[in-house]
């Protein structure tokens, strides 16, 4: 296990104690919830603001996904460099320098809206994303440890399920503050400095609303702080080179990488173009101000689904669940993208709660019997994460190719899920 009781002498009243296989540490599990919900409502909200930066700089599919590229580029460059950190510091104190570089890109929001250019956006972007992934590194190896190792798949999706309360919350807040506020006119009427003035106008409420977001992390940092020392004795196996690559070596931990790879940029694709493809004709046919609450849909589904599926996590083989939501996924796709209206809308807003046991699964089981490399496995799993700047940005080009045809370009996440259905097969035994 990565972490051991400390011989050493400490002044902290509440040491760790082993619980089974695991580690008890009394309180630390609410930590944890706290940043699975901050890290999963930031990560969530790009889904309100690539419409918003969509109209505001005339940008097509491909252009718009360059968010996402930006926000999940950061998990391939500081997955494994996050990964030493934490090593280095710990899991609490890399829980705030976590938390701290997410305030910081929060408040580059500021001046990428008053000078209102892209690249400053897509800047900010990359700087919040990277100590979302720091926290990340944090959070999924310690909510495994803490507990025994026989219901690690079930705690993990049950801490899930408040990253996906976060994800909940985040786009519904959002949508009303951020698309809210677009105005009658569009970005592609005007030119200019009646253009630039538009553009400062409209981006106040994002900075604004990022402002709000880096207050709530500042109380959270400041909280595991005081805390920081309550987590006695770690222990982390030592690495050469680019740590935990030689994880990759083994076939059920590379297989299960490649999948959260795909997964992520399955469900970042979806959530990404959601709102504009609920307000086409063909579907819902109304404006992305109306309809944007229902981005909390998705996600919603995704936070009910780990609540019930950490329940049936105890039951039932994780590989075989991992592999029955992944067919759904792939079934919803297919009705959506072959009807219309109501129907087309809710079955493919439905796929959230397909996805909703589905990383937490598959983390798991790759990352079983890691033991003492469980931060190392953690770390590769986050690059792995950078899938979702990877496939969205193939979705966003599938979709200009095909005159932005966001249906047919649904047959990249398909694609994606029926390689995790196969995942979900291959790992239904224990390792």
């Amino acid at each position: 296990m990565a972490l051991a009781p400390d011989v050493s002498s400490s002044t902290d009243p509440s040491p760790i104690e082993e619980e089974g296989n695991g580690i008890h540490a009394p309180g630390l599990n609410y930590f944890v919830f706290g940043l699975f919900f901050i890290f999963g409502g930031i990560t969530s909200l790009n889904d309100v603001i690539i419409p918003k930066l969509k109209e505001l700089f005339t940008l097509n599919y491909t252009e718009a996904m360059l968010i996402q590229f930006c926000f999940f580029a950061a998990y391939a460059l500081v997955g494994i460099p996050g990964a030493k950190l934490v090593k280095k510091i710990g899991y609490m104190r890399g829980a705030v320098a976590g938390l701290v570089t997410m305030i910081v890109g929060c408040l580059l929001f500021i001046p990428a809206s008053q000078i209102v250019a892209y690249p400053l956006f897509l800047g900010a972007f990359f700087v919040l994303a990277s100590g979302v992934v720091i926290v990340q590194v944090v959070a999924n190896p310690l909510i495994s440890l803490l507990g025994p190792q026989k219901t690690a798949h079930s705690r993990l999706t049950f801490a899930q399920a408040f990253n996906s309360l976060g994800t909940t919350v985040f786009p519904i807040v959002g949508a009303a503050v951020i698309l809210g506020s677009l105005a009658n006119v569009t970005a592609d009427q005007l030119s200019g400095a009646e253009l630039t003035a538009y553009r400062q106008a409209e981006s106040e409420a994002i900075w604004q609303g990022y402002l709000g977001v880096a207050v709530l992390i500042a109380l959270v940092a400041l909280a595991v702080w005081m805390f920081r020392n309550r987590l006695q004795g770690e222990r982390h196996e030592a690495s050469a080179g680019l740590a935990g690559l030689d994880l990759l070596k083994r076939t059920r931990f590379g297989f299960g990488a490649l999948c959260i790879f795909l997964y992520v940029g399955a469900e970042v694709s979806i959530g990404s173009i959601i709102i504009n493809y609920l307000a086409e004709e063909r579907v819902l046919g109304q404006p992305e101000s109306v309809i944007g609450w229902m981005i909390g849909l998705y996600w919603g589904g995704a936070m009910v689904g780990r609540f019930i599926g950490s329940a049936f996590l105890r039951i039932f083989s994780p590989g075989k669940i991992l592999a029955f939501n992944a067919t759904g996924s792939i079934l919803l796709i297919l009705i959506s993208a072959n009807t219309s209206g109501e129907l087309a809308a809710y079955s493919l807003l439905a796929v959230g709660l397909m996805n909703s046991i589905m990383f937490p699964t598959i983390f798991s089981l790759a990352c079983e019997k890691l033991g003492p490399r469980a931060a190392d496995g953690s770390g590769i799993i986050n690059v792995a994460i950078c899938g979702g700047a990877i496939v969205p940005l193939v979705f966003g080009a599938v979709a200009d190719a095909t005159g932005g045809n966001l249906a047919l370009a649904l047959a990249i996440p398909a694609i994606c899920y029926a390689i995790i259905a196969g995942f979900g097969i291959f790992a239904r035994k224990p390792a």
